[in-house]
């Protein structure tokens, strides 16, 4: 088996190349494929059995003003892959992310819940899942995600940490809720998707549980030795951003148990481990 990776480089792609590090990998980087050139994508597919693609434009803000951009990497540079997938006979993994959703839920999103995004990350990165499915159906699994942190790249943990360094009291906000993932487990986790011979289809790669952001920044000051009574509560209205953010990004994961695979473990239980394994240093 011949495996790629598209967005290599980036902190889940990272992660990838450590979980397949037994494997046949081709790691390619944004400066090694631009996957909104279909030649190119192209070329770089032929000869291999499963694309996993961690290339994403993620940038929720800026994506409000360059949404043709966004549009460019998740959703044209998405089906390009699927293309070249299904004409190489190739499984595809798309990573895709809760914004998918409105975040107005009370319970957590099924896998087969409709699309309803509020942002124009959102939008793209919901067509990049319909292009996907359309072009390489029956070989694509669709992984969702969020609030992803981890070794390789800036994340709101690391965020909090820094804050920590610099300020006695730290506030965030505690009224929206979703589950933090550790990249490490999401990359294993796709990893036993793959072996298992599973189903394709829409699977929610998070860690189990939830929490508000400011349960998750309390976490992280007590996993590193630090007072979480520094952090304090607040709301979203005091952090105004151009990209409206979902209110609930909790993902059921009912797919993992009807595929014979067991869900990822608690964020609670990932976070210790990260922290012991220096992510958070």
């Amino acid at each position: 088996m011949k495996y790629l990776i598209t967005g290599a480089n980036g902190m889940l792609g990272t992660d990838l190349r450590a979980a397949l590090a037994d494997r046949h990998v081709t790691a390619l980087g944004r400066e090694d494929l631009d996957v909104t050139d279909p030649d190119a994508v192209r070329a770089a597919v032929r000869g291999h059995d499963v694309v996993l693609n961690a290339a994403a434009y993620t940038k929720v803000d800026d994506a409000e003003v360059h949404e043709a951009a966004a549009y460019a990497v998740n959703a044209t540079g998405a089906g390009n892959l699927a293309i070249a997938a299904a004409e190489a006979g190739a499984a595809l993994v798309q990573v895709s992310t809760d914004y998918v959703f409105n975040g107005r839920a009370r319970s957590p999103y099924d896998e087969n819940e409709p699309h309803d995004p509020i942002s124009a990350y959102g939008r793209t990165k919901a067509e990049g899942e319909r292009l996907t499915l359309e072009h390489n159906p029956g070989r694509t699994y669709v992984v969702r995600t969020a609030w992803l942190y981890g070794a390789h790249g800036p994340n709101f943990a690391k965020t909090m940490l820094k804050l920590a360094a610099d300020r006695d009291i730290v506030s965030v906000v505690n009224d929206q809720h979703g589950q933090p993932t550790w990249t490490a487990d999401l990359a294993a986790q796709i990893a036993a998707l793959l072996d298992s011979g599973a189903p394709a289809g829409i699977y929610h790669g998070t860690n189990a549980g939830r929490a508000s952001w400011f349960d998750f920044a309390q976490a992280v000051f007590r996993v590193r030795g630090l007072d979480p009574d520094r952090v304090k509560p607040t709301d979203s209205s005091t952090f105004q951003r151009p990209a409206p953010r979902p209110g609930y990004s909790v993902l059921g994961h009912d797919a993992w148990t009807r595929a014979g695979i067991a869900p990822m473990r608690d964020w609670k239980d990932a976070l210790m481990d990260a922290a012991r394994s220096g992510v958070l240093d």
